[in-house]
């Protein structure tokens, strides 16, 4: 059901685990579960009332889905939801961001909008894991056209060990369909875990963060920044049509605790990424621009919305 069927096709699933972590099954998908108290061994008043709420829920998605398709799509021949309206001729944009990007994304959108009136629609994904596989999903379906996509933390995590990877695909689906995008290294400066507990022993001694109860945060340093550039260089080698990629660097700074003054601010470690992303680039046709001012200043914003543009007008 998960692999098979595309976003936004209603599914149901009715389990005993969906009262625990149910990552592994979801994924990126937005499968929507529900517990079903007793096991599903027989019958017995409490799940056949249970099973009945299901199959209520699961028709109300069904009937709802249909009226979509009949008034505002038809299905595409390869088996995903083809926009058959207005929206059809909206060009479909991807943002990724963090909590500590938040400034740029807002200001990339509004600078997207307001050049690109009623002509587009923003797509933000939060950058936890499932938010960058599904942008990388939904590429693949072909329901984005184009990328920005400004924070790429969880490369880090998925090299240094954090709680918010996408996996090892990260990167993939753009790069293979050659669609324009607009690559960044927001939040590249840290991995996250949760509690503080949980950080593995060998980053203690690191610059640690506690973002809140739950959530804590360690620096990356140059090691972790050489790799996460290499890893970035390794994928957008393969694009399919590298003019179509341009990477830009905000020097001042890749988020908003990565500036002169505040708790993770390294310079020296941002220069080994920058520097890597550059020389691993060379020659392949893939631009790298290196921006003034960190990356949530204005500026860095509005070269980012611009530089898109001008991909897309060469699409």
């Amino acid at each position: 059901m998960r692999d098979a069927l595309p976003i936004g096709f209603p599914k149901l699933m009715v389990s005993t685990m969906a009262s625990g972590d149910v990552g592994p099954y979801i994924q990126e998908t937005d499968i929507t579960m529900m517990y079903s108290v007793v096991d599903v061994a027989g019958t017995n008043s409490i799940l056949n009332r249970i099973l009945r709420n299901a199959a209520a829920a699961g028709t109300g998605m069904a009937i709802s889905y249909c009226d979509y398709l009949t008034s505002e799509t038809t299905i595409a021949t390869n088996g995903h939801t083809k926009i058959n309206s207005e929206d059809e001729k909206k060009t479909k944009i991807g943002i990724t961001m963090f909590g500590v990007i938040t400034p740029a994304v807002t200001q990339i959108r509004s600078y997207l909008e307001s050049h690109l009136p009623n002509q587009c629609e923003i797509y933000v994904f939060h950058a936890t894991g499932s938010g960058g596989k599904a942008m990388e999903r939904l590429i693949r379906e072909q329901q984005l056209d184009a990328i920005v996509d400004l924070t790429t933390s969880e490369i880090v995590d998925e090299l240094a060990g954090g709680v918010l990877s996408a996996g090892p695909g990260r990167l993939d689906a753009a790069a293979e369909r050659g669609i324009p995008q607009v690559v960044s290294v927001g939040a590249c400066d840290m991995i996250n875990f949760g509690t503080k507990d949980t950080i593995p022993e060998r980053f203690k001694g690191r610059r640690i963060y506690e973002h809140n109860p739950t959530v804590t945060i360690v620096r990356t340093d140059e090691e972790e920044n050489r790799r996460v550039g290499e890893f970035i260089v390794g994928k957008l080698r393969k694009a399919k049509w590298p003019g179509n990629v341009v990477v830009m660097l905000p020097t001042g700074g890749v988020s908003m605790m990565d500036v002169p003054g505040n708790e993770f601010y390294d310079g020296d470690a941002d220069e080994v990424l920058f520097g890597t992303v550059e020389r691993g680039l060379e020659g392949s046709g893939v631009r790298v621009v290196r921006c003034e001012g960190d990356v949530n200043c204005k500026e860095f914003a509005e070269d980012m919305g611009e530089t898109l543009l001008g991909l897309l007008k060469n699409v």
